[in-house]
């Protein structure tokens, strides 16, 4: 095994992470640390121009509010996503984020982002809250402005890529850095800084995707995304919260391109294999889940459960149709054939740029099995879950909100360690975006907005305790030989067997994903069990988890780069187990369409009404389950 470099990086502020959440993080750490001589580092483990969901691009902004033109109130926000998380949401954090998000997409339009505006000079929005962009560059501009703040902080501001975050590290009750390696060079990293904001996403293939095979890594979420923001907060001793929320998009089959703009913007139809529209024809399903199956908009979950339904009644698949809108549009000229010739032409542009802005392979697949949208539909499907605070998802952690909006039922929970906009219960750990739970539909925009508002609390909370945490070398030591065994394992019984990947004595990263995934959709209500899942079932599943845990302690890697997939690996194993243990503890189906408790298959507003929040214990490491009741701004 090749020797480690040990570097050791003292900061104030640690910001972990390199996605829109982070961008914003360090954007607005830069100003509030240069007017007080704090040293900001941030760490990525991949490349800031292109890490984190919106690598590729994106179509559309979609949370954007415009109340300052008299669009849209801040409480019209806070209602929206009350109603689509079928009334579990933390309000004040949404409030906060939508009264902040506007300011966010000022920004991007000033650092070059095109935004499409109509004649008369406003934005083109797709939906109420979503507005048109061009979006193939919208990660670079927003990671080059985040880089340049950094960069005027002087040897105040540091940027580290490639580098992967495996651990926290604690004094006690205070979180005090972390610890990785790079995955480029031979060198182990110890982060020592004052306050740590934790951004590394969300989380997918914890489930099996419907994408196997030729389509293996091809994902609607970004398939780099490991769990680690839930490892590294759950590891710290972070209250979680909505870890049972997980998100199931229903997108065009196979490439998972975007559905957003045919259902908002080209006023598509989706139907089933009969033609029959389900959301009419299952409509009377919808006051089971009342109120919120009957009011608007329907819930995201509910319109995947209609559409499940019929699937599951054997009238698939489900189709988009395509055709049918864009000669819906094109008809108004069709009186006028030069006209008419042009506006299809512009309809078709359209419907293939939607996909080149942000999911590149949808396009691929569709001239691969030759699709034209104008001629014929094309299938969409519900994909495998995914975990997401940042969009129609909820998990997380349970974060401190704004002091002048927070519930007081909440903010005495923060008050011993302190009341710092976003601060989790670990006293100097901070997240947002994906990280902060209960508090979805922020998408891009909007974990832009998180982040700067989690970047000025950490600042507040250095401020407030302008002392080095103590460090323990010895501890220190100890993770360092935890984080490089999977390479030393290798290299001690590789010559075991004639099959580096098949060896009695260790697991390559690949095999464990596989039988993670395995686990989690038969047991957990992935894919192939329809989404639907019981108590017998899952006590299983938990049983089978502690055997991969246990196995986990043997994962092995032949270089840096399986180095860092087992880590991502183990990352995964423990978001799916927290998943796992929430979903157990909810006894009631309160998200058709996202899962499915067949033994509960009815939504319990009596009883739980409430978030599922638990804590692991490292102390100990046990985990604790509890509800706690949703508080709603009297909006």
């Amino acid at each position: 095994m090749p020797n480690f470099e040990t570097v050791t990086v003292e900061t104030d502020l640690l910001i972990v992470g390199g996605g829109m959440s982070a961008c914003g993080a360090t954007f607005e750490a830069a100003y509030w640390a240069k007017k007080n001589g704090l040293k900001v580092t941030v760490v990525d483990k991949a490349a800031m121009d292109r890490s984190g969901a919106v690598a590729m691009g994106l179509s559309a902004i979609n949370q954007y509010i415009g109340w300052a033109a008299g669009d849209n109130t801040l409480e019209d926000y806070v209602k929206y996503v009350r109603q689509d998380l079928m009334g579990i949401s933390r309000e004040d954090l949404v409030y906060d984020i939508a009264r902040h998000v506007d300011s966010s997409v000022h920004l991007f339009e000033k650092w070059g982002l095109p935004i499409w505006l109509s004649e008369d000079g406003k934005y083109v929005h797709e939906g109420r809250w979503q507005i048109m962009i061009n979006g193939e560059s919208y990660k670079v501009l927003v990671a080059e402005a985040a880089k340049n703040a950094l960069a005027a902080m002087g040897d105040k501001g540091q940027l580290l890529e490639r580098v992967f975050i495996v651990e926290p590290l604690m004094d006690g009750d205070r979180c005090s850095g972390a610890v990785g390696f790079s995955v480029r060079e031979n060198k182990f990293y110890v982060f020592k800084a004052k306050a740590t904001v934790a951004l590394m996403g969300g989380a997918v293939h914890v489930f099996r995707p419907r994408s196997v095979g030729e389509g293996l890594g091809r994902a609607w979420y970004p398939p780099w995304n490991a769990g680690s923001t839930a490892y590294f907060t759950i590891k710290a001793g972070a209250e979680m919260t909505c870890q049972e929320v997980r998100f199931i998009p229903v997108r065009f089959k196979d490439g998972y391109g975007p559905v957003g703009a045919w259902f908002l913007l080209f006023k598509s139809r989706a139907t089933n294999a009969f033609g029959e529209e389900y959301m009419v024809t299952r409509a009377a399903e919808l006051p089971k889940w009342a109120p919120y199956g009957l009011a608007k908009p329907i819930p995201a979950n509910l319109r995947n459960w209609l559409g499940m339904e019929d699937v599951f009644a054997g009238k698939g698949p489900l189709m988009m149709r395509t055709e049918e809108a864009i000669a819906n549009i094109a008809a108004k000229y069709k009186d006028d054939p030069k006209a008419f010739k042009k506006k299809m032409k512009e309809l078709e542009s359209e419907a293939w740029e939607d996909f080149l802005d942000m999911t590149i392979s949808q396009s691929l697949l569709w001239a691969g099995t030759n699709i034209q949208p104008e001629e014929k539909p094309s299938e969409i499907a519900a994909a495998e879950p995914y975990f997401i605070g940042s969009h129609s998802g909820a998990s997380g952690a349970w974060v401190c909100g704004p002091e002048d909006v927070m519930p007081a039922e909440y903010k005495k929970q923060w008050e011993p360690i302190g009341v710092y906009n976003h601060m989790t219960t670990v006293k100097g750990l901070f997240t947002a975006g994906d990280g902060a739970g209960a508090s979805s539909h922020k998408f891009s925009s909007g974990s832009h907005a998180e982040g700067r508002i989690a970047a000025k609390g950490a600042i507040a909370f250095i401020l407030g305790n302008n002392t080095m945490p103590k460090y323990d070398d010895a501890a220190i030591a100890e993770l360092q030989k935890k984080i490089l065994a999977p390479m030393e394992r290798y290299e001690a019984n590789v010559k075991y067997s004639s099959d580096p990947d098949i060896n009695p004595a260790y697991i390559k990263p690949k095999m464990f994903m596989f039988r993670l995934q395995k686990i989690m959709d038969e047991y957990c209500g992935g894919v192939s069990s329809q989404f639907t899942t019981n108590k017998t079932l899952l006590e299983r599943g938990l049983e089978l988890l502690g055997m991969l845990k246990e196995d986990s302690e043997k994962l092995a890697a032949s270089d840096l780069h399986e180095l860092l997939r087992a880590w991502e690996n183990t990352h995964r194993l423990w978001i799916a187990e927290s998943h796992l243990r929430h979903v157990l503890f909810r006894e009631e189906s309160r998200w058709p369409g996202y899962y499915f408790r067949a033994d509960y298959p009815d939504m319990d507003e009596a009883n739980w009404k409430c978030f599922v929040n638990s804590v692991w214990n490292p102390k100990t490491g046990e985990w604790t389950m509890k509800k706690v009741p949703v508080v709603n701004l009297p909006v």
